[in-house]
């Protein structure tokens, strides 16, 4: 169960799903009941979908008016954004390294990776944006809209004086304001340990997500790295396909950074019921080949051997900031720094999505998101900073999604679990939630109200125990 999504976007397929609303750090943690409930889900559907290679708008010259560098989540909400302000056509270009349309991706480590009999999401189906139920923006729709679409030919160079930007192809681009949007990269394990031998994966693209299938088809036994959010969602899939699975990271527990050993016990609970091996607390000494020249083994760092043909490593990602380290970096969270309207400290370029270090106000610090919904926010903020009068300052409130273990028509169990301190709501998690319940998560988030905890703990259904929520918003603004 990864810590990326959102409360009001469960469109991407997956077996179970969560809300997790944490603004602040949490304290107690109330006794919990959960509720048997089947619900219903939206169809999906496998397209085929071939991907585009050219340029559309003609430009004259070098002159663009605006310039998107990376063609991520970010870039494709800010493109409807320049379109709803009528600032799209014949001004703007988005440059990208992917042969694709900018797309949803947290798809890829969730029903992407459905075998072909569970109806595996697969392009143009989630183009942005349709994750937050907006337009699917497939290659014609940039055509339609006048937006210059570069791709395979990433960016290489920048001349900050010069306004210049040029591309691994040799093209120049001269801009007017530039909007950094390159995401991170995946960290992956030095080559002298066998981080790249064949058979083992890293997720961040389609193309990667593609080559991971490949390998899943003819896999025995999978071996996972990593006890965060991508782990969680790869080895769930992998099971998906009845492979023999393991997932391994060093920490206490699963997802050590945003759950308590409780809640992590329920989950890793969760995984082994569903057949998957944990190895808690186990450091990886390297990956070894078989006769063949591919990875046939994980060694631990206690000498054992975990017997393995596919491997995926989930251990992180790193802000993808190069070329543009002279715009500005910031050397603790890593990234470029913007301020809360996404300005860089050059005039006229800006950075959005998890590469952009900004001013977190809930928390009063600076920090890095790497999570789509903050990819979609930042975007939209940016680019109504850019082209209009807004002038308040970007105020996010940090929230995570997953599904596992779910497909179409499974049955689901409601549950939840509320966090607090001194007799104050500070967090909630949701699981397999209705989207007007999720709605309520970021309300009692924010307000942080008092609340009777003797109640929540007696709550026998997800209802009863967020009506008691509820109301303790109505109280709290009735002092």
């Amino acid at each position: 169960m990864p810590s990326s999504g959102s409360f009001n976007s469960h469109l991407v397929l997956g077996v179970f799903d969560c809300c997790v609303i944490f603004p602040w750090p949490l304290s107690w943690c109330p006794q919990t009941t959960s509720l048997t409930q089947s619900r219903a889900h939206p169809s999906s559907t496998s397209l085929a979908f071939r991907p585009f290679r050219r340029c559309y708008a003609a430009f004259a010259n070098e002159n663009r008016e605006y310039v998107i560098v990376g063609g991520g989540n970010a870039a494709g909400y800010a493109a409807r954004t320049f379109v709803e302000h009528g600032m799209a056509d014949g001004r703007l270009c988005i440059v990208t390294k992917e042969a694709y349309a900018p797309y949803e991706r947290p798809a890829l480590t969730k029903a992407y990776l459905f075998p072909p009999d569970k109806k595996p999401a697969r392009l143009p189906g989630f183009h942005t944006c349709v994750g937050s139920g907006g337009e699917r923006q497939t290659p014609e729709w940039y055509k339609e809209n006048g937006i210059e679409m570069v791709y395979e030919d990433p960016v290489e160079n920048i001349d900050i004086e010069k306004q210049t930007l040029t591309t691994s192809s040799g093209k120049l681009l001269k801009y007017g304001s530039l909007i950094v949007s390159t995401g991170c990269t995946a960290s992956r394990f030095p080559e002298k340990i066998g981080g790249n031998l064949p058979g083992v994966h890293y997720i961040r693209d389609v193309a990667d997500a593609d080559a991971l299938i490949l390998s899943l088809q003819k896999a025995k036994k999978v071996v996972v790295v990593g006890g965060g959010y991508i782990g969680m969602e790869v080895a769930a899939a992998a099971v998906g396909w009845n492979l023999d699975t393991t997932i391994i990271f060093p920490e206490d527990h699963l997802l050590q950074r945003l759950f308590t050993p409780s809640l992590a016990q329920r989950y890793e609970e969760l995984y082994q019921k569903n057949g998957v091996k944990i190895l808690k607390g186990a450091s990886i000494k390297n990956l070894e080949a078989g006769s063949d020249g591919h990875v046939a083994a994980v060694k631990l760092g206690d000498g054992s051997i975990v017997e393995a043909d596919t491997v995926i490593i989930g251990i992180g990602a790193k802000p993808t900031v190069s070329p543009f380290e002279r715009v500005g970096l910031n050397t603790d969270v890593g990234g470029i720094q913007v301020d809360g309207q996404f300005r860089t400290s050059i005039p006229g370029i800006f950075a959005v999505g998890d590469v952009a270090a900004f001013p977190l106000k809930i928390y009063d610090r600076t920090a890095r998101v790497e999570h789509v919904d903050h990819a979609r926010r930042s975007a939209q903020h940016c680019v109504k900073a850019l082209l209009s009068a807004q002038t308040h300052t970007y105020d996010y409130l940090p929230y995570f999604y997953s599904r596992v273990f779910e497909y179409e028509g499974s049955p689901r169990k409601v549950w939840w679990q509320f966090f607090g301190d001194n007799g104050k709501l500070k967090g909630v998690l949701l699981e397999s939630g209705s989207p007007e319940e999720f709605q309520l998560l970021p309300k009692l988030a924010r307000s942080q109200p008092l609340i009777d905890k003797a109640k929540l703990q007696n709550a026998t259904s997800v209802e009863e125990a967020l009506d008691i929520a509820r109301g303790s918003l109505s109280v709290e603004a009735a002092v």
